[in-house]
């Protein structure tokens, strides 16, 4: 299956695939303490931490388990974020997540809501998956509501990845 949105668009962003040279431009997300605050077991070293975000990108490209896609500025073509469709495992069960992060000089201006919006819309149009999930660490509020708006709603509080999640999930 096509999780990613590769040439997909919103009114102000444009979907792409990742590409190694968007590394210094997405550095600054792992500069910024408050991008990941709230997830334990990441690497300490911004450099490393965005190295391993990579990794795992290209990893879920090779291996057709979606990904995160580039969100470009229409108007400016600068990265400002990325979205996409992730295939998960939650409670041994697979999911189809939408996740969402956002180059923290481009917060508060509806960035992952646009792109997680699309998502939805993506997967609920190609019959992907019969609900969507968003993981969300319990005290990332700005995240959870993102899930809100994307019409989102909790369904449980879990584990993942050794931090405690809320799971937020849609259905068409």
């Amino acid at each position: 299956m096509n999780y990613l949105l590769e040439g997909e668009e919103t009114n102000r962003l444009l979907f792409r695939k990742l590409v190694a040279s968007d590394f210094d431009a997405w550095l600054p997300f792992h500069q910024n303490p408050s991008s990941t605050e709230h997830w334990d077991g990441l690497p300490q070293d911004p450099y490393n931490a965005c190295k391993q975000w990579f990794h795992k990108a290209f990893h879920r490209y090779e291996n057709g388990l979606g990904g995160m896609n580039a969100l470009m500025d229409k108007k400016t073509g600068l990265l400002v974020g990325q979205c996409g469709l992730l295939v998960q495992t939650v409670d041994a069960q697979q999911e189809l997540e939408i996740g969402y992060s956002i180059l923290p000089n481009y917060w508060k201006k509806g960035y992952a809501s646009e792109g997680a919006i699309k998502c939805k819309e993506y997967a609920f149009k190609h019959n992907l998956a019969p609900s969507l999930i968003s993981i969300i660490h319990i005290h990332n509020i700005g995240s959870q509501k993102v899930a809100q708006n994307n019409g989102m709603v909790l369904d449980k509080t879990t584990t993942y990845a050794h931090n405690p999640v809320h799971i937020f999930r849609v259905s068409p």
